[in-house]
């Protein structure tokens, strides 16, 4: 899978770092002081990393917990983030990793014990009475690289996550053999983030298909996980209530709704900067070329689709689930738009 495997000096003698080294035996090594000097190089091809990117193990030294973005919860009353690694191994187009970073390559950062002692050190601050939720998968994807990492094994293993601190996996991979292994932990809720098929097909390369990661999440619900329902970004085509009908109909038939933990809803967003940078990046993407708008600092939809979308999929998830379950994610300020220019990521219009 990494053909260059990157260490920094600090971390060679880590015990995960040994544990990856045997994984990779054909894989070269080189040692590296820090891993900015690598992945905060200019002028880098992102679009080449990303076709196969590089492995760099490091020690993170500082913000190992930080508050998650307004909008960005399931109801606890704190919310943070925290990311063990920096970039996917997915390649979905509407991503604002690819705005973020000018490198594709997968950092890693080993010292998980600095992470945990960080998150118990924020947690002490809050009563118990007060909901305290750490979310992984903000600047990558929680399981896709769990049989590598054991990224999530390790957190479940430090008994952190009881009474009212809560941890949630956000993922579109299928890696659940490690929880599966395990009793379920009650504060633990892996979500699964989804959009329909077809659209999926088209714009979140290399992500397993919705009927590979389906039978994942109905096997965490038999095992006795909770699991958690993510449709944010939504994304319009001129027929994304019947594509997001179907997707719908598909997930609730199958598992049980009563067992699902939350579900969010937000539309595509992209800070400018970002947005501008996948410009450059795929110039002649029909997703990147729709005609979006600026909504205050982000590029979004026009505020009538945005509208539109939100509540239409609110009101139909409400004929599966509790309302007081269905959460709404970051909201773009909204502006108002004369017309409404067509959207698409398959036809714009019937053939």
């Amino acid at each position: 899978m990494y053909s260059n495997i990157y260490i920094e000096s600090d971390v060679q003698q880590h015990p995960i770092v040994a544990d990856l080294l045997k994984r990779f035996p054909k894989a070269a090594f080189v040692e590296i002081n820090r891993y900015t000097e690598l992945f905060n190089r200019k002028n880098q091809d992102f679009r080449l990393q990303k076709q196969q990117p590089s492995l760099i193990l490091a020690r993170k030294h500082d913000g190992f917990v930080l508050p998650a973005p307004f909008g960005y919860g399931v109801g606890g009353d704190h919310n943070f983030y925290f990311s063990t690694m920096l970039n996917c191994l997915y390649d979905c187009r509407y991503c604002f990793l690819q705005g973020m970073y000018s490198s594709a390559n997968h950092v890693v950062f080993v010292n998980y014990e600095d992470f945990t002692e960080a998150i118990q050190h924020t947690t002490s601050k809050y009563k118990r009475d007060e909901q305290v939720w750490f979310f992984s998968g903000y600047d990558c994807d929680s399981l896709a690289l769990e049989p590598i990492v054991g990224m999530a094994d390790y957190f479940m293993n430090s008994n952190q996550f009881t009474r009212n601190v809560w941890l949630e996996l956000r993922t579109k991979s299928t890696q659940i053999r490690s929880m599966l292994a395990r009793e379920p932990i009650q504060n633990v809720v892996t979500a699964f983030s989804f959009t329909p098929a077809e659209i999926s097909k088209q714009i979140e390369n290399k992500v397993p298909s919705v009927e590979k990661r389906l039978p994942a999440m109905l096997k965490l619900q038999e095992r006795g996980w909770s699991v958690g329902l993510r449709f944010d970004p939504l994304i319009y085509t001129f027929d994304y209530q019947k594509q997001y009908r179907e997707l719908f109909q598909m997930l609730f038939t199958v598992l049980n709704p009563e067992l699902v933990h939350s579900v969010s809803i937000g539309v595509f967003r992209l800070p400018k900067a970002f947005y501008k940078s996948l410009e450059q990046l795929f110039p002649d993407d029909r997703f990147v070329a729709q005609p979006f708008v600026s909504n205050g600092r982000q590029v979004s939809y026009p505020v009538e689709i945005e509208s539109a979308m939100k509540q239409w999929c609110q009101a139909e998830i409400r004929r599966y689930i509790d309302d007081a379950k269905i959460y709404f994610a970051e909201i773009a300020v909204p502006v108002k738009s004369s017309n409404q220019p067509n959207f698409g990521v398959v036809q714009l219009a019937p053939s």
